[in-house]
């Protein structure tokens, strides 16, 4: 399984909405700067994670974007879900019953369920606080003598 540049680039929206959170809306053309992430691109980002409701956003001169929600509430996953689609590693498990004819004799299909259980405890326990108090931290010790 990989995880797209839609992926990862909207988990870093997130995180920059998270972090620079003052109740404001917070422009695309910040974020981009401090991303490094097109304005064009994050358009087609923030589209998705608007309708999926975890951005509100705002027209006009002090227009842009925060999150819907606190950073508490959202997951990696939640996020990942929205812009990825399943997080499965294979496609027989995409479906609540697995419809696969192999599936019965299949050995190593229970290896494929734990993996696909790792994976989606994972990004479920971390959330996108966890991510910005991990980023508080990077920059608290980023210091020079």
């Amino acid at each position: 399984m990989k995880i797209s540049t839609k992926g990862r680039y909207a988990l870093r929206l997130m995180l920059d909405l998270a972090l620079h959170d003052t109740g404001e809306f917070i422009s695309l053309k910040d974020i981009s700067q401090r991303q490094g992430i097109t304005v064009k691109y994050l358009e087609q980002i923030v589209t998705v994670l608007s309708k999926a409701g975890f951005v509100r956003s705002q027209r006009g001169n002090n227009g842009g974007y925060r999150l819907s929600r606190t950073p508490d509430q959202y997951t990696t996953g939640d996020i990942l879900r929205v812009m990825e689609g399943s997080l499965q590693p294979i496609a027989c498990l995409d479906d609540d019953v697995n419809v696969c004819p192999m599936s019965g004799q299949c050995t190593v299909l229970p290896f494929w369920k734990n993996l696909s259980k790792v994976i989606n405890d994972y990004v479920d326990s971390v959330t996108l606080q966890d991510l910005k108090d991990q980023a508080l931290q990077m920059s608290a010790n980023d210091f020079v003598i």
